[in-house]
């Protein structure tokens, strides 16, 4: 009998080694792996999230007549060489890996690889797109992917005359809040409350409370859910942030994504009939579709085909991870605080309190890439390797000065202002860039401009900042302001 090796992010019954997968002709093996589960301070709704979808994953293919060898092991290749000894099993099979490090796990324990169809760019077919282009643009890319995939097309042209609907979709938050579906939420059962006891000490973060399902059949009534509800006011507000109001119109689908339990395809594809149908405006379906086949596949193309990336730090960001983002201490800071609060209850938080309020602090305040991209990586529910470093390197902290995105993601407090309700009730005022009531965002904005300056200065997109420093009649006491809030910042006490 052949062993298909099912690793927790291919939860999903038609892709890869599992498509031709039959009862009787193959056994499935699935191993937790204790290393990995304890490789970094987890939030305990990520190991949840996991484990709870991978038993019962391994509960349908029972169901279906599989034998499946689930185990726990000190580490993958423990579980895989304990199902050997105890099988004789040197005929194994598996999807090819979503990270670097298992894909090499594999093919040093000689286990044979089937194309992972997770994704509608093979990293093959994305490094043959790539291949003699002088700069990869994600745009670019989207519109190769538009034209290959078909989605929202009038024959060769983009439906409703354009390309990408991103200037419809920055609005800021409705003064009054807005109206907003709440998303499912789902009792926990006797399996997870079994998966909880199991998680190591080092999890971080609120136990889980229902958010996030852990079956197919529960991600595929969050789609419904999302397409039918959210999706129509989905492109309009995706950029704004409210702090009584966690979800707003997204999704929240990117976890299921992840793991397999809903394909690319079949989310683009509700959404694109949904807007056929008039149930969902253009600039939130081509929105939401850009997202998924544009910005998502483009992430994870440039992770297999940048190798180094993870080792990028042309800013020279020098400083540890502040004890505000380990627990040892709050701020004062009201839309971190915030972000971080949302980040401890539900693991999550949308694209931009990820890019505009955490990697940018990160980015001001100089803190090192790779800290970031592992923190990041362990708090979120939908973190993974290929998601973050790119993500995070290239986009969030610029560290590699711009071969992935043209311009450094950072801004003052005027952003937040304009795109949250923060500031408000926030001690601090974003038009201040001195003084002890000054945001600590403003005044690191005008500072980073000044430290990069022979950087940012031949930037195009950048240049208007440093001339703006350069009139600024407080340059000098804004940089110094700015150390002593690095400091703060650092020691734990802003």
């Amino acid at each position: 009998m052949k062993t298909i090796w099912v690793l927790g992010d291919q939860l999903n019954r038609k892709t890869g080694a599992m498509v031709n997968a039959e009862p009787g002709e193959h056994r499935i093996l699935m191993v937790e792996s204790l290393a990995k589960l304890e490789s970094l301070p987890y939030h305990r709704q990520r190991l949840h999230f996991v484990l709870a979808s991978m038993r019962r994953f391994a509960a349908e293919l029972r169901n279906e007549g599989f034998d499946v060898d689930y185990r726990q092991g000190d580490s993958l290749e423990a579980g895989f060489e304990a199902h050997r000894d105890e099988h004789g099993d040197h005929d194994v099979v598996a999807t090819e890996p979503l990270s670097r490090g298992a894909r090499d796990l594999m093919e040093r324990l000689d286990v044979e690889l089937v194309r992972n169809g997770q994704f509608l760019c093979h990293p093959d077919e994305f490094a043959e797109w790539a291949e003699g282009r002088e700069r990869l643009r994600m745009e670019d890319f989207y519109r190769w992917q538009r034209k290959r995939l078909g989605y929202l097309m009038d024959d060769d042209e983009p439906e409703g005359g354009q390309w990408n609907f991103d200037e419809d979709n920055r609005e800021p938050p409705p003064k009054d809040g807005g109206d907003w579906p709440e998303p499912i939420v789902d009792d926990l059962d006797e399996l997870d409350e079994e998966v909880l006891t199991y998680l190591p000490d080092s999890a971080t973060g609120e136990p889980p409370a229902g958010w996030w399902a852990t079956s197919r059949e529960g991600a595929l009534r969050r789609l419904d859910h999302f397409v039918e509800h959210a999706l129509p006011k989905f492109g309009t507000y995706e950029d704004a942030m409210l702090a009584e109001n966690w979800h707003l119109a997204h999704s929240l689908l990117s976890p299921y994504l992840n793991l397999g339990m809903l394909h690319p395809a079949e989310v683009c594809d509700a959404v694109e009939e949904a807007y056929r149908k008039g149930d969902a405006p253009i600039n939130s379906a081509e929105g939401f579709i850009r997202q998924v086949i544009g910005w998502r596949e483009f992430i994870w193309g440039l992770y297999w085909l940048w190798p180094d990336h993870i080792e990028a730090n042309e800013l020279g960001n020098d400083h540890p991870l502040p004890p505000m983002f380990t627990g040892e201490a709050s701020t004062e800071m009201r839309c971190v605080g915030g972000v971080l609060e949302d980040l401890d209850q539900r693991a999550w938080v949308h694209h931009i309190p990820r890019l505009m309020i955490l990697s940018n602090f990160f980015n001001l305040v100089g803190v090192r890439p790779k800290e970031v991209v592992d923190w990041m990586t362990s708090r979120y529910i939908d973190g993974a390797e290929w998601v973050m470093v790119p993500n995070v390197i290239g986009m969030g902290m610029w560290a590699d000065s711009g071969d992935m995105a043209t311009k450094p993601y950072v801004s003052g407090g005027s952003y937040i202002n304009k795109m949250s309700d923060y500031c408000g009730d926030c001690r601090f005022n974003p038009r201040n860039r001195t003084g002890d009531d000054a945001c600590p965002f403003t005044t690191l904005y005008w500072d980073f401009i000044a430290r990069h300056r022979s950087t940012l200065e031949g930037n195009h997109r950048m240049a208007r900042a440093v001339s703006g420093f350069d009139r600024l009649s407080d340059g000098e006491e804004t940089r110094e302001r700015a150390a002593e809030v690095i400091d703060l910042v650092l020691d734990g006490s802003l």
